[in-house]
């Protein structure tokens, strides 16, 4: 009796262990199109055996746990791979609107009004007696000015949806470090039980990703299952069941949004905008703080010098009128910013009469000035006489087109790389229609065996049971 007994509790054991395997195959099955989801399985042992006499009889098996297949390692490396990838694609995006500021090819740019600037100033020069030449110097100067201002004003703009960025992605990582911190409760009270927490750890694993494509961050797991993350090298946004929040804001110092790091409620607010040196709001730091600021302020140098120039040469010489010759631009009051202020002399622009062209007076045919300011184009005035404003503008824009190039080229290798990574990921821990499938057949034909098992135990019990009858 008592081993007909013990062979129906090994059905029963058995018929449960493949209803729990048949329903991890169908979480499986339903979370194949899940990000981040690491398929599991039930780990089926051999139960204790009991002994009978000089026998060692086997009890069935029983499910220890249900465990998912995840390579720890692995995720750590995908991990630092996103961050890469955020850094490379937002500095790729960033650079193609960058050197669409500068593109000469499509549009009209810096380049060529700077060319029919002194173009206009040669014509001048074979007619200088003319009003029309005059007239046509002062609207090429005031394109000018109106270019330097629209570059100038582009880059800002840049800079200002750089800006956006960065306070929208900061909003999103303050959502993942509050429920990561959610998620490290959650797992700790599962795991306290000794039961792996595996849906609240690919979810967790899948935020660390996310987190670090996002911003540069460091992580560890603590004996208690938790973990702590750190952006930067002092910013803790999580620890244990804790969260503290990064936050965007304006200085004094300058125009541009910062990111601040608030260690307790009322503790005081720290920048840490020089610590984020990766993830995309790094790429977006340094393209809005090194980039960009170089090349505004390139075209501050390059408006400055040609207002210095061409004004020294301006008032040397004597106008349509015989009178001595005034500021041709309205000088900028320092180097910083000139691209945006710089403009034409209002008397200029009311009278183009009063533009220069003579070196002496009453001399209408005289040409002198006019000359030196188309030389100007040439002569090595940046860059402390290494170059010309040709040369200088060009190279700006030879510049900005090989880094563009670079950063496509960079994030198209780092994505190929995190594609890889993924692609060993998924035959580690992806999930397979074809194995499930199979593996659900055969938890199947292992069901009805087991029932089979309950009713030979059963049918036993019922000839014991006739045994008196007879």
């Amino acid at each position: 009796m008592s081993k007909i007994s013990s062979m129906m509790d090994v059905g029963k054991r058995a018929l449960s262990n493949s209803q729990t395997a048949l329903q991890t195959v169908s979480h499986n099955i339903a979370n194949k199109s899940t990000e981040g989801y690491s398929r599991q399985r039930v780990e089926i042992v051999t139960n204790d055996p009991v002994s009978s006499g000089r026998l060692r009889i086997g009890m069935g098996a029983k499910a220890s746990q249900v465990t998912r297949v995840n390579n720890p390692w692995l995720e750590k490396q995908i991990q630092r791979e996103n961050m890469n990838l955020g850094m490379t694609e937002t500095k790729a995006d960033s650079l193609a609107r960058v050197e669409q500021v500068y593109n000469e090819q499509a549009n009209k740019g810096l380049n060529q009004f700077l060319t029919d600037f002194f173009n206009s100033f040669r014509e001048l020069a074979n007619t200088p007696e003319s009003l029309a030449s005059r007239t046509m110097v002062r609207e090429t100067a005031q394109s000018l000015v109106q270019d330097f201002k629209r570059v100038n004003r582009q880059l800002k703009d840049v800079q200002v949806d750089l800006d956006g960025q960065i306070k929208t992605t900061l909003d999103e990582i303050n959502q993942y470090t509050k429920e990561l911190a959610t998620l490290n409760e959650k797992i700790q009270l599962v795991e306290v039980q000794g039961i792996p927490a595996n849906d609240e750890r690919d979810r967790r694993d899948l935020l660390l990703k996310k987190l670090g494509e996002k911003i540069d961050i460091s992580w560890a797991e603590g004996r208690d299952g938790m973990v702590s993350v750190t952006a930067g090298s002092t910013s803790i946004l999580v620890s244990g069941l804790s969260s503290r929040d990064l936050e965007a804001a304006y200085t004094d110092e300058r125009d541009r949004v910062e990111i601040f790091y608030r260690p307790s409620e009322n503790g005081s607010l720290f920048n840490v905008t020089d610590q984020i040196k990766g993830g995309r709001i790094g790429g977006a730091l340094e393209i809005r703080d090194e980039l960009i600021e170089d090349h505004i302020s390139k075209i501050d140098s390059m408006a400055f010098t040609l207002a210095t120039e061409v004004n020294r040469a301006h008032i040397e010489g004597y106008d349509k009128y015989g009178k001595s010759g005034i500021l041709f631009f309205e000088m900028p009051e320092s180097v910083n910013g000139a691209s945006e202020t710089l403009s034409l002399n209002e008397s200029i622009k009311l009278d183009s009469g009063k533009i220069v062209a003579a070196s002496r007076v009453d001399s209408p045919g005289d040409s002198t000035i006019a000359n030196i300011i188309s030389s100007i184009q040439y002569q090595k005035v940046m860059e402390e006489g290494n170059s010309s404003l040709d040369d200088y503008y060009n190279a700006q824009v030879g510049q900005i087109g090989t880094i563009a190039q670079r950063a496509i080229k960079t994030h198209e290798n780092q994505k190929n790389i995190l594609d890889q990574l993924n692609q060993i990921r998924e035959s580690i821990s992806g999930v397979s229609l074809d194995e499930e499938t199979t593996k659900m057949i055969e938890m199947q034909k292992a069901y009805d065996a087991s029932a089979r098992v309950i009713r030979t135990a059963d049918e036993m019990f019922d000839t014991v049971l006739n045994l008196k009858r007879l």
